[in-house]
C-alpha cells in the first residue's frame, strides 16, 4: 500500500501550506511516519515539510521531468512511510498553460491516482461555494476530488451553510473547517527560515497547527480516503543501479546555510548515485572550504539578505576564486551566481564585495525580475551539458545582473516571456539564475561527476 493524499487549493492564498503542515503535524503526533511532497518547483514549503515530518520533502514537477520519473520520485520517496501528503501549487488546475493540466497539481493527482482534498476560502460566500467545488469536479473527469476543507469561515454556522450546500450538490464530504482566526500566522517565509527551522524555533508553531487540525478536521476520514488507493506502478529508471567503475568517490562541496539552501533533493541524490560524496559547508558562518574537494555546488537562497556577513568572508572567497581558477568543476545557481559576482547592491543601496569570479554586479530590485519555467539549451559544451543539449529548470529572483566587460553566456533559455541568453560560461564553471533539475536530463550529474574525477586526477598528478 502507498496511502497518499493531495492537499490542493482553489487558488493561491487559501491556506494550503498552513493546513498541509497542520495535517502533517497532527498525524505525526499520532505516531505515523509522514512523507511530504510539493507539487511544482518551490523550495520553501518543502523546508517546512521536512521540519515537521523528519523526512526530506521532495518536489513533484510534471513539467520539468517526465511523468514516469515523477512516479519514480514518488515511489522512492514514499518508501517506508505510513502516509504521503502532497501539497499542491497555486490553484488546482494552474500549470504551464491555460489550455491543459501540464505541470499542475491536477496532473500530479491523476498521475499518482491520488484522492484530492480541496481547500476553499469561504470568507465571502455560502451556497455559492458549492458551484466552485462543482466546477473543480467537472473541469476534468479524471481527477478525484474526494473531500473538502473549508477555510476562513466567519463562524461555525457559516461553515455549516457551506457544508450543507457542498454535500448536497457535489456529493462529497466536508472534512472540517477552520475559522478566520483559528490558525496562527505562518512565519516569515523568507529571512532565516532554514536556520530557524533547524534550531527548532518553529516547533511551537507546528505543534499549535497540529492541535488545531486534530480538533477541527476529521483525520480518521482523511486516512480512510488516503488508504483507499491503488499502488503506483513505477520502473526504476532514474535511480537504476550504476556499475561502479571508479576506484574512488569524488567529493563535491555543497554550500548549505541560511544564504544558500535551495536544492532539489533529486539533484543531490543523483550526484551520489553517480559516485559523488556530498560534503556540506556554511559560507555564512565562516566555515572553510572543505579539504580535498573535486567539485563545488553553490545553490540558491538569499545571499542578498546576508551580503554584509558574506562580504567579510574574504578568506573563503579568495579560496573559492583560486580553486575555480585551478579548474574546480563548479555549478552556481541563482544565489550562488550572485555570490560569484563582483558585488551585491541591496535595496537599501549598500554595495558589498563578493567573490569576483564572474565579471558583473548584482543589484536587488523592489519587485520580482524573473519567474517561471525555463527550457535550457547549452550554448557551449560545459561540465553539465554538451553544446546544443537541453534541460529544464525554473527561475525566480528579485535581482538583476549588470555585466562588466566581456562575458560568454552559458545558456539560451526559453520561457513564456521569450528567448534570451543567460548565465556565465567558463570551461569549468556553469553559473546562472536558472535552477536546473537534473532529472530533466540525467546526463548532467553523470557528466559533472566525470569532470570532477578528471579534475581529481590532474590534482593527484601534480602532487
Amino acid at each position: 500500500m502507498q496511502p497518499r493524499l493531495v492537499i490542493a487549493g482553489t487558488g493561491s492564498g487559501v491556506g494550503k501550506t498552513t493546513i498541509t503542515i497542520g495535517i502533517m503535524a497532527a498525524l505525526k503526533k499520532r505516531g505515523l511516519d509522514i512523507q511530504g511532497f510539493k507539487c511544482g518547483p518551490d523550495y520553501i514549503d518543502p523546508s517546512y515539510h521536512t521540519a515537521v515530518t523528519g523526512r526530506v520533502s521532495r518536489n513533484l514537477d510534471s513539467w520539468m521531468v517526465e511523468k514516469d520519473i515523477v512516479k519514480e520520485i514518488f515511489v522512492r520517496g514514499s518508501a517506508g512511510a505510513d502516509l504521503s501528503v502532497i501539497e499542491g501549487v497555486m490553484g488546482f488546475y494552474d500549470g504551464r498553460s491555460p489550455e491543459n493540466n501540464i505541470g499542475s497539481t491536477a496532473e500530479i493527482s491523476t498521475l499518482l491516482a491520488a484522492p484530492v482534498i480541496l481547500i476553499v476560502d469561504i470568507s465571502s460566500m455560502a451556497r455559492s461555494v458549492a458551484a466552485i467545488v462543482k466546477g473543480f469536479q467537472s473541469l476534468d473527469p479524471n481527477v478525484h476530488i474526494a473531500g473538502v476543507i473549508l477555510n476562513y469561515a466567519g463562524s461555525p454556522g457559516h461553515a455549516k451553510l457551506a457544508q450543507t450546500a457542498i454535500e448536497q450538490e457535489c456529493g462529497i464530504q466536508v472534512l472540517g473547517h477552520l475559522l478566520t482566526n483559528d490558525s496562527p500566522s505562518i512565519p516569515e517565509r523568507h529571512l532565516g527560515l532554514i536556520p530557524a527551522v533547524e534550531r527548532g524555533e518553529l516547533d511551537g508553531f507546528f505543534n499549535q497547527l497540529g492541535q488545531i487540525v486534530e480538533e477541527k478536521i476529521n483525520l480518521d476520514r482523511l486516512m480512510t480516503l488516503a488508504e483507499n488507493t491503488p499502488p503506483v506502478q513505477s520502473e526504476e529508471k532514474l535511480f537504476s543501479k550504476r556499475k561502479d567503475t571508479r576506484p574512488e568517490k569524488v567529493r563535491i562541496a555543497v554550500a548549505k546555510d541560511a544564504a544558500f539552501n535551495f536544492y532539489y533533493q533529486e539533484n543531490l541524490d543523483l550526484l551520489e548515485k553517480e559516485g559523488a560524496e556530498i560534503v556540506y559547508f556554511s559560507p555564512l558562518s565562516g566555515e572553510k572550504l572543505p579539504e580535498a574537494i573535486d567539485g563545488l555546488y553553490l545553490g540558491g537562497g538569499f545571499p542578498e539578505e546576508f551580503a554584509a556577513e558574506l562580504s567579510k568572508r574574504s578568506h573563503l572567497m579568495e579560496k573559492i576564486k583560486n580553486k575555480i581558477a585551478s579548474g574546480l568543476p563548479t555549478l552556481a545557481e541563482c544565489g550562488g551566481y550572485m555570490f560569484l559576482a563582483e558585488s551585491i547592491t541591496t535595496t537599501a543601496g549598500k554595495t558589498y564585495p563578493m567573490t569576483g569570479v564572474i565579471p558583473g554586479d548584482i543589484k536587488m530590485q523592489d519587485r520580482l525580475t524573473a519567474i517561471g519555467y525555463r527550457d535550457v539549451t547549452a550554448l557551449k559544451s560545459t561540465i553539465l551539458l554538451e553544446k546544443g543539449e537541453t534541460a529544464r529548470g525554473h527561475e525566480f529572483h528579485y535581482s538583476s545582473f549588470y555585466q562588466n566587460g566581456d562575458m560568454q553566456h552559458v545558456y539560451e533559455i526559453k520561457g513564456i516571456g521569450g528567448v534570451k541568453e543567460e548565465g556565465c560560461y567558463f570551461p569549468n564553471v556553469v553559473a546562472g539564475y536558472t535552477h536546473l533539475h537534473f532529472a530533466s536530463n540525467p546526463n548532467m550529474p553523470k557528466r559533472w561527476v566525470e569532470a570532477c574525477a578528471e579534475y581529481s586526477k590532474k590534482v593527484r598528478l601534480k602532487h
